[in-house]
C-alpha cells in the first residue's frame, strides 16, 4: 500500500511538470520584431497576399474580402498606430465603445467599465478593443458588392447622427447610427449602420439596413473581421495568467479549434458552415463574431507569426439583392467583454465554450454550476467554495470511509508487517506471500488507502481549471486579507496551514515501513507547500478545507477502531 501510494504522489507531481511543460508548448507566445512592421497601409503581409492570390476561388465569395489593413511603425519613421481624431462614444452601465465614422464606422475602442487590471488598479478600465504601441485589436465590417456597384466597406466614412451616447437611468438600451449614402448613374444607396448595446450586458447587435433608391438591383454580402496585434508575453510556472490559450479560435456549430498563429503564417484556415462564431480569446475575457444563425457563413483565418499579427474573418455566402424600391436588413453580434457563462450561453450555440476547462470540461462545467448556485445562496465566493469542497466530500463518504477503516486497520497491523519484512528480507517472494496472508487473515486491503486519492486528483485538476479560467471569481474577495480568490495568498498563511494540515493527516495513516519511505513522505508537504504557495488562494482554500475534513474523517475513523 505504501508503495503503491508513494507511486500516486510521484504521479501527481509528473502530471504536473507535464502540465506546465505542455502549457508552455501549447500556448508560448511566439517572438516579435517591431522593427518588422511596415510604415505603409498594408495586407497582413506580402506573403500572405500571395497566398491570398493563390487561394483565390477555393474561398468562393470570400475571396472578395477587402484588404486588412494594419497601420505600424517601423524603427526609421517611429511611426506608431494611433486612434482616430474623432470618434463616436457609446457608453453603457458596463461598456463604452469608440466609433470611427471615417472608416467604416467600425468599433477601435472598447473599455470595460467593470473590470480592471488588479485590485489596486482602478482607475483605468481594461481595454479590450485599442490602438497602442504594443498591440492593438479592432473590428472591421462591411458589405461588398457582388455586381461592381459601390459598397460600404471597413474604408468608406460614415455620417454620425451622434457625436456622444450615454445609457439614462431608466433605459434598457440605447443605439446609434451612421449612415452612408452613394448616388451614382442608377445606383442610389441609402445604408444606415447601426449598433445596439443593451444594459449589462457584452454582446452587441450590429445592423445594417439598406435601401435601393435606384434603378437596378443591389446585391451584397455581410463580412467581419477582426484583426489584432499580441504584445510579447512573458510566461512564468507561478502566473496563473499566462496559462489560458491566447489567440483565435473557430466555432464549426458542434465544436472550437483552437488556431496556432504559427501555423496560420505558412497554412491559412477557411471553413464554410452555419451555426458558427469567431473569436480572439484570452484569460477571461473574449472578442467574438456571431453572424446570423442557420445561414451559411465562410470563416477564415491568417496570421504573421514574426509580427504577431492575425486575422479571423467571417462573410456570408448567401448572396442578399435588394430590388429597387425595396430595403433590406443584415446583421452581426458582436461579444466584447468577460467571459461570463450566462450571458455568453444566451448569445450563441457553444459559444460559453470560450471558457477553456480543458480536457476535464465534462468535470469543471458541473462543478462551476454547483458553485455558482451556492455563491447565489451565500454571496461568497470562498464560502462558496468551501461548501462545494464539503459537497465533493460527503459524496465521496462512502468511499473514502471504507478507505480510512482499512488504513485505520492497517496501523494496526504494521509492526505484524514489519516483523515479516525482517523476517523474509532476503527472500522476497516469501515475504509477498506472507503479507498477503497477513492481508487475508485481518480483512485488510492495501489498496483501499490509494482509490480515493486517485479518484479525487480530476476533481483537484478540474477545480483547479474552474477557478483559474472563470472571470466570476476574478478578483473575489474571501475575508481579511484574502481579497482575489484568484490569485496567490499575499502573506502565504493558507499554504502553510494546508501544509500543517497535510504533516497531521499523515501522523493519522500508518507510516510506511521503510525508512526512506517514510522521510519522502514527511517531505511532501513541505514541497506541497512550496507548490501551493504560488497557486490561485481558492484552490488552496479547497485543498486545505478537503484535508481538514480528511483528517476529522480518519480521526473519527481511528477512535472507532481502537
Amino acid at each position: 500500500m505504501d508503495n503503491l501510494r508513494l507511486v500516486l504522489w510521484a504521479g501527481f507531481f509528473v502530471l504536473l511538470w507535464l502540465g506546465v511543460n505542455q502549457w508552455n508548448l501549447d500556448y508560448a507566445a511566439p517572438p516579435t520584431n517591431p522593427s518588422v512592421v511596415s510604415t505603409q497601409t498594408k495586407e497582413l503581409t506580402t506573403q500572405n497576399n500571395k497566398r491570398a492570390e493563390e487561394t483565390a476561388g477555393v474561398l468562393g465569395l470570400s475571396d472578395k474580402l477587402p484588404a486588412v489593413t494594419i497601420q505600424g511603425r517601423s524603427a526609421e519613421t517611429a511611426e506608431k498606430p494611433r486612434i482616430a481624431s474623432r470618434l463616436v462614444t457609446v457608453k453603457t452601465d458596463v461598456l463604452e465603445l469608440g466609433i470611427n465614422p471615417d472608416k467604416g464606422g467600425d468599433i477601435v475602442q472598447a473599455k470595460l467599465l467593470k473590470y480592471f487590471p488588479s485590485k489596486n488598479e482602478t482607475s483605468t478600465p481594461i481595454e479590450l478593443l485599442s490602438y497602442n504601441e504594443e498591440s492593438y485589436q479592432y473590428f472591421q465590417t462591411g458589405l461588398l458588392s457582388l455586381n461592381n456597384l459601390p459598397e460600404p466597406n471597413h474604408q468608406q466614412a460614415f455620417v454620425e447622427n451622434y457625436k456622444k451616447l450615454e445609457l439614462r437611468e431608466g433605459q434598457e438600451q440605447v443605439s446609434t447610427s451612421l449612415v452612408w449614402r452613394t448616388n451614382q448613374g442608377q445606383t442610389n444607396l441609402e445604408v444606415v449602420k447601426s449598433y445596439t448595446l443593451k444594459k449589462g450586458r457584452y454582446d452587441i447587435l450590429l445592423t445594417y439596413d439598406v435601401k435601393n433608391l435606384g434603378t437596378q438591383d443591389y446585391t451584397f454580402v455581410l463580412y467581419n473581421q477582426l484583426v489584432k496585434k499580441d504584445k510579447k508575453q512573458e510566461r512564468s510556472m507561478f502566473n496563473v495568467e499566462t496559462y489560458s490559450f491566447n489567440g483565435p479560435i473557430i466555432y464549426d456549430g458542434d465544436s472550437y479549434e483552437k488556431l496556432d498563429i504559427s501555423e496560420l503564417g505558412s497554412a491559412p484556415t477557411t471553413t464554410t458552415h452555419t451555426n458558427g462564431w469567431a473569436s480572439n480569446i484570452q484569460h477571461h475575457f473574449l472578442v467574438a463574431m456571431v453572424p446570423e444563425q442557420n445561414q451559411p457563413y465562410t470563416y477564415s483565418a491568417t496570421a504573421d507569426p514574426g509580427n504577431s499579427l492575425y486575422k479571423v474573418a467571417t462573410i456570408g455566402e448567401t448572396p442578399v439583392t435588394v430590388k429597387p424600391g425595396s430595403r433590406a436588413r443584415v446583421s452581426t453580434t458582436l461579444v466584447v467583454g468577460p467571459k461570463i457563462q450566462e450571458q455568453l450561453k444566451g448569445v450563441a450555440q457553444g459559444l460559453e465554450l470560450s471558457v477553456d476547462f480543458g480536457v476535464l470540461a465534462f468535470l469543471s462545467a458541473p462543478l462551476f454550476w454547483v458553485l455558482e448556485k451556492t455563491h447565489r445562496l451565500v454571496q461568497n465566493w470562498g464560502v462558496a467554495i468551501i461548501l462545494v469542497t464539503l459537497l465533493i466530500k460527503l459524496l465521496f463518504y462512502p468511499l473514502t470511509e471504507a478507505s480510512g477503516k482499512s488504513m485505520a486497520k492497517m496501523r494496526t497491523v504494521t509492526p505484524r508487517i514489519k516483523a515479516i519484512q525482517d523476517r523474509y528480507k532476503d527472500d522476497k517472494q516469501a515475504q509477498s506471500q506472507a503479507m498477503m496472508e497477513l492481508y487475508k487473515k485481518e480483512g485488510v486491503n492495501p489498496m483501499a488507502g490509494c482509490w480515493p486519492m486517485l479518484i479525487q486528483i480530476p476533481f483537484f485538476i478540474a477545480f483547479y481549471w474552474v477557478l483559474l479560467e472563470s472571470v466570476e471569481i476574478r478578483q473575489a474577495p474571501f475575508f481579511l486579507w484574502i481579497q482575489d480568490l484568484s490569485s496567490r495568498d499575499p502573506y502565504f498563511v493558507l499554504p502553510v496551514i494546508m501544509g500543517l494540515g497535510m504533516f497531521f493527516q499523515q501522523k493519522l495513516n500508518p507510516a510506511p515501513p521503510d525508512p526512506m519511505q517514510a522521510k519522502v513522505m514527511m517531505a511532501m508537504p513541505i514541497m506541497f507547500t512550496g507548490m501551493f504557495a504560488f497557486f490561485p488562494s481558492g484552490l488552496v482554500l479547497y485543498w486545505l478545507t478537503n484535508s481538514l475534513l480528511s483528517i476529522a474523517q480518519q480521526w473519527k475513523i481511528n477512535r472507532a477502531t481502537q
